[in-house]
Formats: structure tokens, sequence, C-alpha cells
């Protein structure tokens, strides 16, 4: 099962928020997530973006592919930062033992 890290709209018309999920990527945009990761609400002008980094690391960790726009917003937050260091920290106790 290819798991991805994509948005999932929610809210009312002319007024968006999103979902941040992880989800099988053969599923439609709106189905059942396997699990709810944050969420995003573009309209909001303080605390637009919630993310769960320790979930989020988790899943990027089992191989789950972030979305483009997820990844931007992970950025933000500075979760693929930090999933970045711990891959190279990974390689680097790979090489040594």
């Amino acid at each position: 099962m290819a798991v991805r890290i994509r948005l999932t709209r929610t809210g009312a018309k002319k007024s968006p928020s999103y979902r941040i999920v992880a989800i099988d990527s053969r599923k439609a945009r709106d189905s059942k997530a396997i699990e709810i990761i944050g969420h995003y609400h573009p309209v909001l002008k303080d605390k637009p973006l919630v993310v769960n980094e320790e979930r989020a690391l988790d899943w990027l960790t089992k191989g789950a592919q972030p979305s483009l726009t997820v990844q931007r917003l992970l950025k933000q937050v500075g979760v693929m930062r930090k999933f970045q260091e711990t891959k190279t920290t990974k390689s680097k106790k790979e090489l040594e033992g």
C-alpha cells in the first residue's frame, strides 16, 4: 500500500479549510484517511497551520510521500528539516557500524 500525505478539503463554500492526512494513494481526495496529522486554514491570519510533528515524522520515516503542497507546509513548520537530519544521522550510523 503506497501511503501519501496530502490535503483533504473541509469547510464551507468560499471558506476552505484542509486536513493534512495520511491516506492510501489510490483513494479519492475526500475518502476516509488512515490518520489525520494536522490542519491548515489558509483564510485565518493567526495560526493557520497546525501539524502533529511527531506523527508526521513517523509517517515520513515509514516511507509516506508528501504531496508538493504538503511538503511546502511541512517545510514552514520545520518537519522536513528534522526529517532530513534524521536521514543523515541514520546514514552516518550505517556507514560507521
